[in-house]
C-alpha cells in the first residue's frame, strides 16, 4: 500500500473514489460500503489491533477516534524530478564530436551535483549517411559506432596512444571528416579484438554478446553490403537480385566471401554496447535514469527493411508506394515528407507484433525508459504517395492502436514508455496515451496563441507528462524569443510570467520547474542561455542539422553557477532526489 492510502472495508472495489473530505472525517455508513483511513507509523502491536477493532464496525459520529489520528497525514512526495535533454555527440571531445566516454560521465557528475534525475537523448543508432539524421538510421538496433570512446578503447589495450585521431578544436560536427578520422581505428581495434591473443577474456565477452544478440547478424550483412564500392551508391532494392531478396544460397556465399568484414561490425557493436552499458551502470549508480528515443519509422534504406520486407507497405520492387510524413502545421506550411516506408500493420499483427516487441527489448535493454517519436502514428498515421514532393496530399489511415501495447506487456511486462503528441492531436490519440497510461509531453514555447484554453499553458498542464522550454526540433528559447516569438506571443508571456524577457531562457525554465507534470527536462541550450546558432534540428530542412557542441572539457567548470542554480530550483520545487530511508 502506497504511503498516505486508505485501507478498503469489506465488499469495497479498490476502485472505489475516496473523496478528501472522508480522508479527514469518515461519516458512518452500511459496514459493506465503510472506508477507513488508518495510521502508517508509531503504533504498537496492541494499538493496532484497538484500531482495527475499533473500525471493524466503524466510528460514529462524535466517537472517539484513535491517538495517532491525526498521524496519517496526505503524502505530498509525487516522484517529481528534473533532467536534461543533451546528445552524446554534442559533448566535449577532441577528436570532432562527443563520445560516450570520460566527458559523458562528467555529465552524469554534473547531472548529480545540479539535483538532476534524468538525462534524455536522441536515439543512438547509426545515422543515415546523407545528412546524418539519427532518425533516420541504417538499423533501428544498432549503436552508432562514432560515438565510441577512443581513450577507452586505449585503456581496454585496443588502441596505443600514438595511434589516436588529430586533435580538433570543439566546433560544430563535420560528419565526414569525423567518420575518416575514426573508422580506420574502429576496424584496428576490432581486429586486434577477434584475433590478438592477450585479448582472448574479450574476445570470449565478445562471443557471448553475439550470439545473445541475434540481430546483429543481420545488421552484418546489410552494413557490410552498403558499403562495397560496387553498391555503396545503390539503395538495397537497386542490389543485385538474389542480394536483394535474401536468397539463402547467395547470403551463404557473401557471408564466407566477407566473413573477416562481418565479424569486425560485429565486433565494433560490441565495443560500442560495452562502453553504453558501462555508461547507463555509472549513471544508474548515481540516481540518473537515462531517457532514449525511438524513432516510430525506419529508414527505407536500412537492415530492418531489407531483412523484414514482409512487415512493410513494398511493392515487388522494394519501393514503396505509400511514405510517411505530417500534414501541414506549425512547423512546415507545407507539411514534413519523411519518406519513410509505412508498416503492414496486419502483418505485424499477425506475428503479434514480434518485430515491434524485439526492437522494444533492445531498446530497454540500453535505456530506463523510452520515449516514441511521433506517438499520434499508433492511432491514425498520415499517408503521401510516393510521387507526392510535398506531405500536403495525404490521407489519415488507421494506426494498431492498444493491440501493439498489449502485445508489448504480455511479451516484456512494464514498458515505461514517454508518448511526444505533439502536432496534430486528435482524440483517439489522447485516448490510446491514456488508456496505456503513457505520459505525454507538453512544450512552453507552444503556449502563447490560442488564449487560455492552450493545453501548453502551465495552468493547463498535468501530472502524467513531461514538460520541456523547448525540445531538439524546436529553436532555442532565446532564438524564438528573438525571432519567432510575435508581439501578441511576447505580450501575453511577459504579462504570465511577469517577466520583461531579459532572462528569457531562465524564466522558460522556473516557470516549467513550477508545474504540476512530474518530470521537467531542459534542452541544454537552454541552461546555457544560447541563441539559435546552438539550434540542434529545423524540422522539414535535411541539410546542416544534428551538429551541435556544447564546447571544450572546460565547460563544466563554466557550468557550476548554472548547476547550482538547477539545484536550487530543484529543491524549491520539490524535484530533488529522495534520501533513501533508513532500514528500521
Amino acid at each position: 500500500m502506497l504511503p498516505g492510502a486508505c485501507s478498503l472495508g469489506q465488499g469495497v472495489s479498490s476502485r472505489t473514489h475516496i473523496s478528501r473530505r472522508q480522508l479527514v472525517a469518515p461519516v458512518a455508513r452500511s459496514v459493506s460500503a465503510r472506508r477507513v483511513c488508518l495510521p502508517r507509523a508509531g503504533r504498537s502491536r496492541a494499538s493496532t489491533t484497538q484500531v482495527s477493532a475499533f473500525f471493524k464496525t466503524g466510528p460514529s459520529p462524535g466517537d472517539t477516534l484513535p491517538k495517532d489520528y491525526d498521524k496519517n497525514v496526505p503524502e505530498y512526495n509525487k516522484g517529481r524530478r528534473a533532467g536534461v535533454l543533451v546528445h552524446p555527440t554534442s559533448l566535449p571531445g577532441p577528436f570532432g564530436i562527443g563520445e560516450i566516454g570520460e566527458e559523458a560521465r562528467r555529465l552524469v557528475d554534473w547531472l548529480v551535483e545540479s539535483g538532476m534525475q534524468c538525462w534524455q537523448l536522441l536515439p543512438l543508432v547509426p545515422p543515415d549517411p546523407m545528412f546524418y539524421s539519427p532518425y533516420s538510421g541504417t538499423d533501428a538496433s544498432a549503436g552508432n559506432p562514432l560515438v565510441i570512446s577512443i581513450d577507452d578503447l586505449i585503456k581496454d589495450g585496443l588502441l596505443e596512444h600514438h595511434e589516436t585521431p588529430p586533435r580538433v578544436p570543439v566546433g560544430n560536427i563535420d560528419y565526414p571528416a569525423v567518420a575518416a578520422g575514426k573508422n580506420p581505428l574502429l576496424k584496428l581495434a576490432a581486429q586486434r579484438l577477434l584475433k590478438d591473443e592477450k585479448h582472448a577474456g574479450l574476445r570470449e565477452a565478445y562471443l557471448k554478446w553475439r550470439k545473445s544478440h541475434a540481430w546483429v547478424e543481420d545488421s552484418a550483412l546489410f552494413d557490410v553490403a552498403r558499403n562495397l564500392p560496387d553498391l555503396s551508391q545503390l539503395a538495397w532494392w537497386e542490389w543485385p537480385e538474389p542480394l536483394r531478396l535474401r536468397q539463402p544460397a547467395a547470403l551463404t556465399e557473401f557471408k564466407e566471401q566477407h566473413k573477416d568484414a562481418i565479424d569486425e561490425f560485429i565486433a565494433i557493436q560490441y565495443l560500442f554496447d560495452k562502453q553504453w552499458m558501462a555508461l547507463r551502470k555509472y549513471a544508474n549508480d548515481r540516481g540518473i535514469k537515462i531517457i532514449g528515443d525511438m524513432p516510430i519509422y525506419v529508414g527505407g534504406h536500412s537492415a530492418d527493411v531489407w531483412a523484414n520486407r514482409q512487415l512493410f507497405e513494398l511493392n515487388e520492387a522494394g519501393l514503396p508506394e505509400q511514405v510517411s510524413g505530417v500534414p501541414p502545421d506549425a512547423f512546415s506550411e507545407t507539411g514534413q515528407l519523411w519518406g519513410s516506408p509505412l508498416y503492414k500493420w496486419p502483418a505485424h499483427k499477425k506475428q503479434d507484433f514480434k518485430w515491434w516487441t524485439q526492437r522494444m527489448a533492445r531498446t530497454l535493454e540500453m535505456y530506463d525508459e523510452c520515449r516514441i517519436d511521433h506517438f499520434r502514428g499508433f492511432a491514425g498515421y498520415w499517408s503521401v504517395a510516393a510521387t507526392e514532393k510535398t506531405a500536403m496530399n495525404g490521407v489519415w489511415r488507421q494506426g494498431p492502436g492498444e493491440d501493439l501495447f498489449r502485445a508489448m506487456k504480455r511479451a516484456l511486462g512494464k514498458v515505461p514508455i514517454l508518448a511526444e503528441d505533439l502536432g496534430v492531436i486528435t482524440t483517439d490519440v489522447v485516448a490510446l496515451r491514456e488508456g496505456i497510461g503513457a505520459p505525454g509531453m507538453v512544450v512552453l514555447q507552444f503556449a502563447w496563441g490560442g488564449g487560455p484554453t492552450n493545453v501548453h499553458l502551465p495552468h493547463n498542464h498535468y501530472e502524467n507528462c513531461f514538460v520541456y522550454p523547448g525540445t531538439h526540433d524546436n529553436e532555442t528559447t532565446v532564438g524564438w524569443f528573438r525571432g519567432s516569438a510575435t508581439p501578441t506571443d511576447k505580450a501575453y508571456l511577459t504579462s504570465y510570467l511577469h517577466t520583461r524577457g531579459d532572462d528569457i531562457a531562465w524564466d522558460f525554465l522556473r516557470a516549467c520547474m513550477a508545474s504540476v507534470p512530474k518530470t521537467c527536462v531542459m534542452q541544454m541550450q537552454d541552461v546555457m542561455r544560447l541563441d539559435n546558432s546552438a539550434r540542434m534540428n529545423t524540422p522539414g530542412v535535411a541539410a546542416g542539422n544534428w551538429r551541435w557542441r556544447m564546447g571544450d572539457g572546460g565547460v563544466w567548470e563554466r557550468l557550476k553557477r548554472e548547476g547550482g542554480d538547477l539545484r536550487k530550483l530543484a529543491e524549491e520545487t520539490n524535484r530533488l532526489p529522495k534520501a533513501p530511508k533508513k532500514a528500521e
